[in-house]
């Protein structure tokens, strides 16, 4: 039953292969002044505002252009960041000298100007301007203007997370998060963290064979924000290059979180981890909201049944138009050929969700269960097995790398090498 689901071929999949993907990293808390001289200009940029990666910016708009920036600046202090829309038939670099006069030292400047601007980019740049955008422009173009200047600037990378939630209770969400996290460890060689978010009955610990002391709720019930130190002592080693930050699984207490109660370990941890995988638990409240939201990527797991397809259907639709600027998240199909089991079809699946899903990963109780109560990874007990294959093209797909491919050593090197060896000292002999 199983091969035939795969076989079918009404059940599309979307398996466009994974290309590098423009990643914008969140800007820091800085405040951003507009000045604008056309309403299109000011409405991209009250659009990009609401951008989740300019959440922690305060970004207000203005008219009037450069003449109001001066004019503002005369009896207010400059902010971090100012955006200048250039006028037709203005000269920018007469402005600019006059705003230098009224600039704080250490204010950036962004301009925005059009194409018929003829104002060389290197008398800007003399001027102190940190970046030029040509017009017309996009929310997103604001968004990585002013992202971009602090992205460029700092020393440290900033990490990609990866949220993992259950279009419904059981679906397997939490088994596809860890192996999807395992795989960009193992074959996508980049270092990853996994966050158990369900602090009361999580498995990562079970599923990775740690039983750490700390984890997550040592970091979040803390009274003090969370520094790189404190939270590398929290993390469980799981693989060379996959670390654990377990959920405690235990009913002492109750876990009831405000909206940003995880902000803190999520902005720690981006700053020395390149991706972060989040397990977020199947609810829908303040924090896991702002989590799924405030993710740079979102899967979402699914079982092709009517509720999953309902509640899959509604959490798109939620996080797209949160998140407008971003790209849209994905969904795979999880348990799919189950035996005896009324299912829906990936193609009615799909044309319901108006998307296709990444990955329809098959039914296969002997397998995922001998990995659960191992305490093992699909790709350790079934390395040729299709559905390994399926994690990695997941992983691929949420991260947009590429497989780094590991050094394979044929059981001849041992003969070849004795070969050579002897060659060689022949022809010493000889010379």
């Amino acid at each position: 039953m199983i091969s035939r689901v795969f076989q079918n071929s009404d059940d599309q999949l979307d398996d466009t292969p994974a290309q590098p993907e423009e990643y914008i990293s969140p800007a820091p808390r800085v405040s951003v002044q507009a000045f604008c001289a056309s309403v299109a200009i000011a409405t991209a940029v009250r659009a990009a505002s609401e951008d989740r990666r300019l959440g922690k910016a305060h970004l207000s708009v203005h008219m009037g252009g450069i003449a109001a920036a001066i004019d503002a600046y005369h009896t207010a202090p400059t902010p971090n960041v100012i955006l200048l829309e250039t006028e037709p038939g203005s000269d920018i670099l007469e402005g600019l000298d006059e705003l230098a006069t009224v600039c704080d030292a250490g204010t950036r400047v962004v301009v925005i100007g059009s194409a018929n601007d003829v104002t060389p980019y290197r008398e800007l740049v003399r001027r102190g301007v940190s970046d030029y955008v040509t017009g017309p422009i996009e929310p997103i173009d604001v968004v990585r203007a002013i992202c971009g200047l602090y992205a460029a600037s700092e020393a440290v990378a900033v990490g990609r997370i990866v949220a993992v939630v259950g279009a419904k209770g059981g679906v397997g969400a939490s088994t596809v998060a860890h192996n999807v996290a395992w795989t960009i460890a193992r074959d996508l060689a980049l270092d990853s963290v996994v966050i158990d978010l369900d602090l009361a009955f999580g498995t990562a610990g079970l599923d990775y064979n740690q039983d750490p002391v700390q984890g997550i709720a040592n970091a979040v019930f803390q009274q003090e924000r969370p520094d790189s130190a404190f939270m590398e002592r929290l993390l469980a080693k799981c693989a060379d290059r996959l670390n654990l930050l377990a959920a405690p699984a235990t009913l002492d207490q109750v876990y009831d979180f405000g909206a940003d109660a995880f902000d803190a370990i999520f902005d720690t941890m981006r700053m020395t981890t390149p991706c972060i995988v989040l397990d977020v638990p199947h609810q829908w409240s303040a924090w896991t909201k702002r989590t799924l939201v405030g993710a740079d990527d979102i899967l979402i797991v699914a079982e092709p049944d009517l509720a999953n397809m309902r509640n899959a259907k509604n959490m798109l639709n939620v996080l797209k138009a949160a998140r407008p600027n971003d790209r849209p998240p994905l969904y795979c199909l999880n348990q799919v050929g189950m035996h005896k089991r009324p299912e829906i079809s990936t193609r009615e699946f799909a044309k319901a969700i108006e998307s296709q899903p990444i990955a329809a990963i098959p039914f296969d109780s002997k397998m995922f269960g001998t990995a659960a109560n191992n305490g093992q990874m699909i790709a350790q007990i079934a390395a040729k097995h299709r559905t390994t294959q399926m994690f990695l093209q997941i992983a691929q797909r949420m991260t947009g790398h590429a497989v780094t491919k590991r050094s394979r050593t044929s059981f001849l090197a041992p003969i070849i090498k004795k070969l050579q060896g002897a060659t060689a000292r022949r022809a010493a002999s000889k010379g």
